[in-house]
């Protein structure tokens, strides 16, 4: 799973602790962890979802303002069949 840079940074802040992804085939499991640019990401969570069922407090988690914003967001991303809600925290270091 590739993110970029500034979303990277405010998951290892604490502002950002959810990931919304829409792709034909997952490529991380609850449980797991992701090597990135800036250290090493817990997947805490992974939850199957509809986007229309993308809450509020959701879009907030995720860094969005609000509903709009995370659908405006949503409307520039690539096609998939599988909708995920993926919960992450920031490690530390990788090494």
């Amino acid at each position: 799973m590739l993110l970029k840079r500034d979303l990277l940074e405010e998951i290892k802040a604490g502002k950002i602790d959810v990931i919304f992804r829409r792709w034909n085939r997952p490529t991380v499991k609850a449980g797991g962890t992701l090597k990135t640019k800036v250290g090493l990401l817990a997947i805490k969570g992974v939850t199957d979802m509809s986007p229309d069922d993308v809450t509020e407090a959701d879009s907030q988690r995720a860094g969005f303002k609000d509903v709009a914003d995370f659908r405006a967001w949503l409307d520039t991303m690539k096609e998939g069949s599988l909708f995920q809600k993926i919960e992450v925290g920031y490690i530390g270091d990788a090494e």
